[in-house]
C-alpha cells in the first residue's frame, strides 16, 4: 500500500484531472505521477489539452499570505531576486483558459480580429 503522502498526492491529481474534464477539457494523469509515461519530464503530473504540463503539489497547510483574498482575481508572489508567480483558484484558471482557447479557435476558423478598413 502506498504511504499516506503518496495517496494524498494521488487523490489531489485525480481531483485536478476530474475538475479539468468536468470543464470539457482533455486531461491525462501521468501513470505513477511520472511524466515520462506521457513523454515529458518526470515532474509532470498532468497534461491538459496535450500542451499544458502541470505539477501538482498538495500540502497540509500553505501560508495565508499566498492565498488570494476574495477582493482580487489573482495573487502575484515573488521571492527576493526571484521571478513573479501567479496564484489563483484552479477553476478560475480553467475558465480563463477555456475563454482564450475559444478566442483562438474563432480566429483560426476565419473570424479575424483585424479591423475592417473602409474602401475609398
Amino acid at each position: 500500500m502506498a504511504n499516506k503522502s503518496k495517496a494524498k498526492g494521488n487523490r489531489f491529481e485525480y481531483l485536478l484531472r476530474d475538475m479539468t474534464k468536468d470543464m470539457g477539457l482533455e486531461c491525462q494523469r501521468a501513470w505513477g505521477s511520472n511524466g515520462q509515461s506521457l513523454g515529458w519530464h518526470e515532474e509532470v503530473d498532468l497534461l491538459i489539452d496535450k500542451v499544458i504540463k502541470v505539477q501538482a503539489k498538495c500540502r497540509k497547510k500553505i501560508a495565508q499570505w499566498m492565498i488570494p483574498s476574495e477582493e482580487v482575481d489573482i495573487q502575484v508572489i515573488k521571492e527576493d531576486r526571484g521571478i513573479p508567480y501567479v496564484v489563483e483558484p484552479f477553476d478560475s484558471w480553467l475558465e480563463r483558459y477555456i475563454k482564450v482557447k475559444e478566442l483562438n479557435n474563432d480566429n483560426v476558423n476565419g473570424a479575424s480580429r483585424k479591423r475592417n478598413r473602409k474602401k475609398r
